[in-house]
C-alpha cells in the first residue's frame, strides 16, 4: 500500500492537531496573509496565487479554520454610513474594593451596541473601551449610562478620535 499524498486534508489535520497553531509553512502563511487583505477571495483565486490545486488550497483553508489559526470571517464596516460619525476611547479604572466585578463589568460593556472594542489592560487603567457613537452626546450618555453611574468604577477618561486607520497588516506582515 502507498503512503497517503501529504497535501490531503486528513494528512493536514492530523500534522495541525500534533504540533499545535505554529507549524505554519509558507503555503499556510500566504494563504493567511492573502485572506487577511480579502476574506471574500474565490477559493480558485487563493489557490492560484499560492501555487497549488485548488482542492489543496481548501484543504489548508479548512486545516487552518480547524486548529484555530482563522477564528472567523468578518466585513469591515464604515461607521458613519450606519449613523456613527464620531468615535472615542474611555479608560476606565475600577475601585480597588470591586476588583471581583471586573468579569461581570466587562461582560456588561461587551453588550453595549456602541462598543467597538474592549481591551483588558494592566497598568493604572483597567479597561479601554473603544466606543463608536453618533455625536458628543451620545458618548456623554454612554460614559454616564455604563460608567460612572456604576459604583465599581472610580474613573473615567475619554478622549475624542479624529481620524482611525487600521493598519494594513494589522502586525501580520511581520509574522507572516
Amino acid at each position: 500500500m502507498g503512503t497517503p499524498p501529504q497535501n490531503s486534508e486528513a494528512a493536514l489535520g492530523a500534522a495541525g492537531a500534533a504540533s499545535g497553531p505554529m507549524a505554519l509553512d509558507a503555503v499556510d502563511r500566504r494563504i493567511i496573509a492573502l485572506l487577511h487583505e480579502n476574506a471574500r477571495m474565490p477559493n480558485v483565486d487563493l489557490a492560484r496565487a499560492v501555487g497549488v490545486s485548488p482542492s489543496t488550497c481548501l484543504a489548508r483553508v479548512r486545516s487552518l479554520r480547524e486548529r484555530g489559526v482563522i477564528t472567523r470571517y468578518t466585513a469591515e464596516i464604515d461607521p458613519a454610513a450606519l449613523g456613527y460619525t464620531l468615535q472615542a476611547l474611555v479608560s476606565v479604572r475600577i475601585r480597588p474594593g470591586a476588583r471581583h466585578l471586573m468579569e461581570q463589568i466587562s461582560d456588561e460593556l461587551r453588550t453595549q451596541p456602541e462598543v467597538a472594542q474592549l481591551f483588558f489592560l494592566g497598568g493604572s487603567e483597567d479597561f479601554l473601551i473603544h466606543v463608536r457613537v453618533r455625536d458628543s452626546e451620545h458618548v456623554r450618555q454612554f460614559v454616564l449610562k455604563n460608567l460612572s453611574a456604576n459604583p465599581a468604577v472610580a474613573l473615567t477618561e475619554t478622549n475624542l478620535v479624529f481620524e482611525h486607520h487600521t493598519a494594513m497588516s494589522a502586525g501580520l506582515r511581520t509574522v507572516l
